[in-house]
């Protein structure tokens, strides 16, 4: 290979002399800058002219390879790692790549891939998320349920109105609800003789003779007030707590006017009775859960119910300032924590005083009671306070929010429904009312 290399000449270029180029025509574009031709390894003489095809064929793939000089160049030792990528020979006329940025010529605009390569495909936003997968096609709606089959409401035991003997009827043993000759007594009694008693009475054979009312103790009445000598009745035969469940039932649903001791005593009777059929649970939570089934009996909370309860331990005395209003409800829970001897004296001081105590009062007294620190002239030390405005409570029973909202309503639901009303309610007031609250205000 020596001697066909001219001298001054480099290896893979041409003479001058070899390589006329003709000149360019004038409308054509200038030819491109001659590039230096790469000598393959294996290939003996100069580098073929252009347009020249190679056969590569007789080149074998690590055939001996002599450096300048005539010496054999010994093989690469492998190297590990990755192999390293073959580096292919550029075409004739065509610019080697190089490395770094494209020429401005092959940028293409966005999305294209230069020259020689695919488009990019853009890629997702990751704000956007995953790809949403393919909608499954939806199961068939279930089928509607088939609404419960109505229930036998006959008894096994066969039952018959019969007009019992007015003389034959006793009333419930520790009946807790009064009798009383009132306004509501007259329209009942006046009921009753124009067209006798529509609802049967309920009562039960008695050990002693005769029969022991359930329910219908002011129908009994009534029906005595008009004249008539007996009344129709449905004889049933009813354990002890059937019994009192049945009455105090039918007297807290029915009764128009019930005082707080009545209410109290009777929601006693029923959660001594659930408790006696046996509630699931030791201990105290007996009594939660006993409490928590007689609330639901009368739409109430457990603890409503417990504060009732206590309202019957207090004495005679403020039962009856209570049931006269003389004496609240919530500070009526808190007296009743007292012992009974200070009770007494509170009741007499109330009468002489003619002030009820606040809740704040209550407490007091009671957290005295606790410190052993009562007696009469302390309790007409604390009744004598001046009362300092309290935040009050206007309490309304689910009975009576029942007759306006659905049982699907929540509390506060209800609560939000009846501050919207009365805020319609007060828009529409006259404006003189306005003007009285901004005067009580500074009076404040």
């Amino acid at each position: 290979m020596a001697e066909d290399k001219k001298p001054g000449v480099p290896i893979g270029k041409q003479a001058p002399e070899e390589q006329k180029p003709e000149p360019p025509a004038p409308e054509a574009p200038p030819a491109p800058a001659q590039t230096e031709q790469a000598v393959i390894p294996g290939m003996e003489g100069p580098p073929a002219k252009e347009n020249k095809v190679i056969d590569l064929s007789s080149v074998q793939p690590g055939a001996g390879q002599e450096k300048e000089g005539g010496h054999q160049e010994e093989p690469e030792k492998p190297r590990r790692g990755r192999r390293p990528k073959a580096k292919e020979a550029p075409a004739q006329g065509e610019k080697p790549k190089r490395k770094g940025h494209p020429p401005k010529s092959e940028k293409q605009a966005p999305g294209g891939g230069g020259a020689g390569r695919p488009a990019r495909v853009p890629k997702q936003d990751k704000a956007a998320g995953p790809p949403a997968p393919a909608k499954e096609e939806a199961p068939p709606p279930p089928a509607p349920e088939q609404p419960p089959q109505p229930r036998d409401a006959s008894r096994a035991e066969k039952e018959e109105i019969v007009y019992l003997d007015l003389s034959q009827l006793h009333p419930f043993q520790n009946h807790p609800f009064g009798v009383r000759d009132d306004v509501e007594m007259e329209g009942l009694v006046s009921s009753v003789k124009a067209g006798g008693v529509h609802q049967p009475a309920l009562v039960r054979p008695r050990e002693g003779g005769g029969y022991e009312i359930i329910a219908g103790h002011r129908r009994q009445r009534a029906s005595e007030l008009a004249g008539f000598r007996n009344m129709p009745c449905i004889v049933r035969n009813m354990t002890d707590d059937e019994a009192v469940l049945a009455m105090t039932d039918d007297n807290l649903r029915h009764r128009e006017t019930i005082l707080p001791s009545e209410k109290a005593a009777a929601l006693r009777q029923q959660y001594e009775a659930i408790k006696h059929q046996g509630a699931r649970g030791d201990g105290a939570d007996v009594g939660k859960l006993s409490l928590d089934k007689v609330g639901e009996r009368n739409s109430m909370s457990g603890k409503t119910v417990q504060r009732y309860i206590y309202l019957n331990d207090l004495v005679p005395e403020l039962k009856q300032l209570m049931d006269g209003g003389k004496l609240s409800f919530t500070p009526a829970v808190e007296v009743s924590r007292i012992r009974p001897k200070h009770q007494k004296y509170i009741a007499v001081s109330i009468e002489g005083q003619q002030s009820s105590p606040s809740k704040a009062q209550a407490k007091k007294l009671r957290e005295m009671d606790e410190k052993n620190q009562l007696n009469p002239d302390v309790i007409d030390a604390v009744l004598s306070q001046e009362k300092k405005k309290e935040d009050f409570d206007v309490i309304i029973s689910s009975a009576e929010l029942a007759q306006f909202f659905g049982k699907d309503k929540t509390p506060r639901e209800m609560k939000d429904q009846i501050m919207a009303l009365l805020g319609e309610w007060k828009e529409k007031q006259p404006p003189e009312l306005g003007k009285g609250e901004k005067k009580v205000d500074r009076e404040k």
